[in-house]
């Protein structure tokens, strides 16, 4: 069986949804003839943890770990911010917002010495361990998960020195994303030139969605377009437990994941106040419930809400804990992030509430997720500012409820498409033809 070996920074002990598309990558590559073997870290700051997704590594692939440098343990010092506090949630605000002189200074030191991110540190311990493991294992192919875009950097040195074919694989776009730090122009300049670096040396580069793909584009007009793949995020049926069905006594509109700067659920809120003034809705029939990670301006928005009493916050929960609270939702909700291009953007989570078969009230602009609900037929589709349209959509849902009335069914053969098992197999189709080109 061939061998690939996997760049990843996110892979657990960490939780979120960047680590299910490489682990379900781990568990189903050898079906398709590829043996995975990790290269990953080791006491490593991940913005969440989940331990019980170690139980979910399969016993056929060997994992290796090292040591990282993490400098978000210096940030927080920096700005006065406790030991374990998660500084993703935090370091995006909102706009208008004024950071304060501590977390400009930070910031100004990540955007400056941190390129291509604060991830770097990793670069001197995997890279001597990456010679190792090619030379151990006898590996036949690299794929790198950015981000981290680290990942990208180290794959890109493994494969001049090997030669061996080269998968760059990634879950956002690079510069100019809604994460990107605000660079003044010499490390802007260098963050870009490894970015083109790693988009014109890669053998083939997939993407999880296809706004990606056009910001490589975009950015680079003469990229070869013929090593440019689109594998969607999706669902393992395998993490869905058959529960008793139980109806809720209240309309149960469950979120799961983080909130913060531009990621957050004013206008939603907003049009389920507007409702309640209006005698739309009780109150005391709904139940709006937050699970994960959130910011601190997110919290406030949600403790000081009018609906408040309908609204349960729960902290981040094991990912198999979360796939229960979807499948015990009426409805799931999904806030597309307010940025320019943001019309591209498809969460990763977004497959995981199809997966749920629960209907998804989705905030997004037209563009990727509305054509993915029409194509599913798995939700409703309103514009984040749009505050009419959420109303509209909400109501319909909440009598929909009330009056036990069908949601209207998905399209299973469109669902189909988006089974893991399915884009690994896309995935190993695509290292078995840079193999026999190499």
């Amino acid at each position: 069986m061939k061998k690939v070996l996997i760049v990843t920074y996110y892979f657990p002990p960490s939780g979120g949804p960047g680590v299910q598309r490489v682990l379900k990558f781990v568990k189903y590559l050898p079906e398709f003839g590829w043996q995975p073997v990790v290269l990953t870290v080791q006491d490593a700051d991940f913005p969440a943890r989940d331990e019980s997704l170690l139980a979910e590594i399969p016993g056929h692939a060997a994992v290796y770990r090292t040591k990282i440098f993490e400098p978000y343990r210096l940030y927080r010092k920096l700005t006065g911010k406790p030991s374990d506090a998660p500084v993703d949630v935090e370091n995006i605000p909102q706009p208008g917002r004024k950071k304060s002189l501590s977390e400009s200074l930070a910031e100004f030191v990540r955007a400056t010495f941190f390129i291509p991110d604060a991830r770097i540190g990793w670069y001197p311990y995997a890279l001597p361990a990456g010679r190792t493991i090619i030379h151990r294992e006898n590996i036949d192919a690299l794929y790198s998960s950015s981000p981290p875009y680290t990942t990208a950097v180290i794959a890109r040195q493994l494969h001049r020195e090997t030669r061996i074919p080269w998968v760059a694989g990634f879950r956002d776009p690079w510069t100019g994303f809604l994460s990107t730090p605000d660079r003044w122009f010499l490390p802007r300049s260098l963050d870009r030139r490894l970015e083109r670096s790693v988009f014109e040396q890669a053998s083939a580069i997939e993407a999880a969605w296809k706004g990606i793909l056009t910001d490589m584009t975009n950015k680079i007009p003469g990229l070869d377009r013929k090593k440019l793949v689109h594998l969607p995020n999706g669902f393992d049926r395998d993490d869905y437990p058959k529960l008793e069905a139980v109806r809720n006594q209240r309309f149960t509109v469950t979120y799961t994941g983080s909130m913060y700067g531009k990621r957050n659920p004013k206008t939603f809120l907003t049009a389920v106040e507007e409702l309640a003034s209006e005698g739309k809705i009780a109150v005391d029939k709904i139940k709006l419930k937050f699970i994960g990670r959130f910011g601190s301006e997110v919290l406030e928005m949600l403790r000081s809400s009018p609906v408040r009493d309908a609204i349960e916050i729960v902290p981040y929960l094991p990912h198999s804990e979360s796939v229960k609270e979807l499948l015990r939702a009426d409805a799931l909700l999904l806030v597309v992030d307010e940025a320019a291009g943001s019309e591209g953007i498809v969460p990763g989570k977004v497959f995981e509430y199809i997966g749920a078969r629960r209907p998804i009230i989705a905030l997004a602009p037209e563009g990727a997720v509305a054509e993915l609900m029409r194509e599913t037929r798995s939700g409703y589709v309103a514009a984040n500012q749009d505050i009419p349209a959420i109303k509209a959509v909400f109501i319909e849902c909440y009598q929909n409820f009330l009056y036990d009335r069908s949601q209207g069914r998905q399209d299973a053969e469109a669902v189909k498409q988006y089974d893991r098992r399915e884009i690994t197999r896309q995935l190993a189709t695509l290292l078995d033809n840079l193999h026999l080109q190499y």
